[in-house]
């Protein structure tokens, strides 16, 4: 009699139900985000997760299978957080509430943001979908036209998410290593001296590309508030060319 295939896709394989589980999925996932948090992504083993959860390697995978489930569990979980407990009616404000949402959401996790290429698609990542779709309800637009302004706005807001834990990422290690902000000191003097960049040497003394690096606390409010403002700007531009584009109102 051939052997049942055991589905390679977590979200088809039931959770263990007997008596021997001591871990559900939810723990398990709980302890893999409190070491990326803490030590990064890329200490999230199946050995280091046993050990927040003092047990075996061996126990573990009673639970899970691969490094492919616990992937797959965090993405998970932090997609959970992107959805909103309920919607504005108007489309463009559900939009743009999604949109703030999402973004902080990422910003709260940036290891998040690189980590997840090869995530499996779960039910929390349905579940964002298909809220961001709710939001487009009132609009009289064709099934097709809907997913490409959904997928419009979600890069927008995943692209900003991604320069702005870049410029954040940039200020801490500064503030770890203070001869580094001295050097893009330096080197922005020197390169602007050359009169290669006119347009660039017309910011002096602001600095664009010193102030990606300023340590004090202060600097780094000011920089996640120009960055938000920034974010908001764009996204109302984008809005606003795809109301006339897609004919929207």
């Amino acid at each position: 009699m051939p052997r049942t295939k055991i589905p390679d896709l977590i979200w088809l394989r039931p959770q263990p139900n007997d008596r021997r589980p001591r871990f559900s999925r939810e723990q398990i996932t709980a302890a893999a985000l409190k070491v990326a948090a803490t030590e990064g992504f890329h200490a999230v083993t199946m050995k280091r997760i046993a050990q927040e959860l003092d047990c075996s390697t061996m126990a573990l995978y009673y639970y899970v299978r691969t490094k492919a489930d616990i992937v797959a569990l965090m993405h998970d979980a932090i997609l959970a957080e992107l959805l909103l407990p309920q919607l504005p009616a108007n489309w463009r404000q559900a939009v743009c509430a999604i949109a703030r949402r999402t973004r902080d959401v990422l910003l709260c996790h940036p290891w998040s943001i690189a980590s997840f290429h090869d995530a499996q698609f779960g039910p929390n990542a349905m579940r964002h979908v298909e809220q961001s779709l709710a939001a487009l309800d009132p609009l009289k637009l064709r099934r097709k036209d809907k997913l490409t302004l959904w997928a419009i706005v979600d890069a927008y807001v995943f692209g900003s998410a991604v320069r702005t834990a870049a410029s954040l990422a940039r200020m801490a290690a500064s503030k770890h290593n203070p001869a580094l902000l001295a050097d893009a000191k330096a080197f922005t003097r020197q390169q602007l001296a050359t009169g290669q960049f006119p347009r660039l040497a017309s910011f002096e003394p602001a600095g664009p590309l010193q102030d990606q690096f300023a340590p004090t606390r202060k600097a780094a409010q000011h920089r996640t508030a120009a960055l938000a403002a920034q974010f908001e700007k764009g996204l109302h531009a984008i809005l606003d060319g795809l109301v006339v584009s897609m004919h929207l109102r």
